[in-house]
């Protein structure tokens, strides 16, 4: 583990320009942010801006997250462990799966601590409304994690009412956990949309901690809760996010480990630890998919014309009385 580093949050001074929006030759839009792409070892392959900034990993932490919940020793695998690392869309699949991992536990969703939210799924939330449905905790999308924290402390013997203190021998083995991958002391956390504590890490440190899940997890290590974990999110991307939505199609075509968390973080990790971390500026997520792609492929981690063919079909269209006028794109610095 590193020694400790001192709180900087990203700021204007430590970021640089990785994507732009351009509106009938003009451009409209510049997203501002810092990236770093990390070999199998740790070691900074790329770097776009202060990557040794603190940022709050959001739901990309979630793949450690559910690291933890296997090293409890929970009994979760398959589609289940997948949705514990998903922000799911809350369709009627991910929500069954959902009360299955409560099941598994005794439960029923009044156990679940995270808000109430309609279902990312325009369809799913049309529906609730129209059957009269309030906001449900079971179709917020962190309600997979939350199940899955439940199982871990049903299987530990472990008080269930408290489960998001930090304090609770849970989150304590998450932090841990999450040391141990990032090579990082955490210095600083907050609590998550969900109520769970997130941890503050280095970009550095979120890249190297999820490519060492993915590595080891593909057969270099012996790490036999990250093989379970990535077994489950490649057999299982619809979980991870929702069909056709970015997470789930990166995962699908490519075969990484990605996770989008708010606020315009993301982190995606080839099989053999490549990884790469991004945090925008203001917290707009539309050119994270895109700029991750390019990075991985120009180090060779994914075929970069694959990539780019993705990035191209997953990227928000820029219109103009309902035709394309425009487009986002890389900025000329990748």
């Amino acid at each position: 583990m590193s020694e400790g580093h001192a709180i900087r949050p990203l700021d204007p001074a430590g970021v640089v320009e990785l994507a732009v929006l351009e509106r009938s030759g003009l451009i409209e839009s510049r997203h501002l942010g810092a990236a770093v792409v990390v070999g199998p070892d740790g070691s900074v392959l790329r770097e776009l801006g202060d990557s040794a900034a603190i940022v709050y990993p959001r739901s990309s932490l979630k793949p450690l997250q559910a690291m933890a919940v296997l090293r409890s020793g929970a009994p979760i695998d398959g589609e289940r462990l997948a949705l514990a690392s998903a922000s799911h869309a809350g369709t009627p699949r991910h929500v069954a799966v959902a009360r299955d991992i409560l099941a598994a536990a005794g439960l029923d969703e009044t156990a679940l601590q995270c808000p109430p939210d309609w279902p990312l799924d325009r369809d799913a939330a049309y529906v609730a409304r129209s059957e009269g449905h309030d906001m449900r905790s079971i179709t917020m999308n962190c309600s997979g994690k939350h199940a899955a924290f439940l199982l871990a402390c049903v299987h530990n013997g472990w008080s269930t009412d408290d489960y998001l203190e930090p304090s609770h021998p849970l989150q304590q083995l998450v932090l841990s956990t999450v040391e141990e991958l990032t090579g990082e002391s955490v210095q600083h956390s907050g609590i998550d949309g969900c109520g769970a504590p997130v941890f503050a890490v280095t970009l550095r440190g979120l890249a190297a901690g999820v490519g060492r899940v993915a590595m080891t997890g593909s057969g270099a290590g012996s790490d036999a809760h990250a093989a379970r974990l990535v077994s489950a999110i490649l057999a299982n991307p619809w979980a991870i996010d929702g069909p056709g939505r970015p997470n789930a199609v990166v995962i699908e075509r490519l075969g990484l480990l990605v996770k989008g968390g708010a606020e315009g973080v993301i982190v995606a990790a080839a099989p053999d630890g490549t990884a790469v971390a991004i945090k925008m500026l203001d917290g707009n997520k539309r050119a994270t998919t895109m700029v991750a792609l390019e990075l991985l492929g120009s180090v060779g981690a994914v075929d970069l014309p694959q990539a780019r063919e993705i990035a191209a079909e997953l990227a928000e269209p820029v219109l103009g009385r309902g035709v394309p006028v425009g487009e986002l794109r890389v900025s000329a610095l990748l």
